[in-house]
């Protein structure tokens, strides 16, 4: 009986934390646009919110129910630096695009599960992340070593 009560609350904590966390804690977040440029000459714009600290890279697109096809969050880093990302409490699927220093996409998750803990990597040091709608990398037809124009990257004109 007593276990039965102590999941019972432990379930009920869980759903209001779940549900009030979204309100209290919501980040925001300046806005930006950058363009990947495709090696068979695609240039494709996204508009971009800029996830710089570490409350708003924390938050990312958590909660979010949709996103236009051509937004995006731009997650970056002072540093090149290894990354990984989980797709806890995100509810729509992602592209993952890390971009290394020089701008250059180094590899890319298609399609990353909503609400999965699974670790998704970078393949080696990157300066940024960026998050796109789900399958829109290869709609696009966009690649590793793509590059992804902003001045973040110094590729800006």
């Amino acid at each position: 009986m007593f276990g039965r009560l102590l999941l019972s609350a432990m379930v009920t904590f869980s759903l209001l934390f779940t549900a009030v966390l979204p309100a209290k804690a919501q980040e925001r977040f300046d806005r930006s646009s950058l363009t990947v440029q495709t090696a068979s000459g695609g240039k494709y714009r996204f508009d971009v919110e800029l996830a710089l600290t570490p409350a708003q890279q924390a938050q990312g697109l958590m909660f979010r129910q949709s996103m236009a096809a051509d937004a995006g969050m731009l997650f970056l880093y002072d540093r090149p630096q290894p990354a990984s990302f989980w797709m806890k409490n995100t509810l729509i699927p992602l592209d993952m695009l890390f971009i290394g220093a020089d701008g250059r996409i180094v590899n890319i998750h298609d399609r990353a599960t909503p609400q999965s803990l699974d670790a998704v990597n970078s393949a080696g040091p990157v300066k940024g992340i960026l998050e796109i709608n789900g399958g829109m990398a290869a709609r696009l037809g966009i690649k590793p070593g793509d590059l992804v124009v902003h001045q973040a990257f110094g590729t800006a004109k």
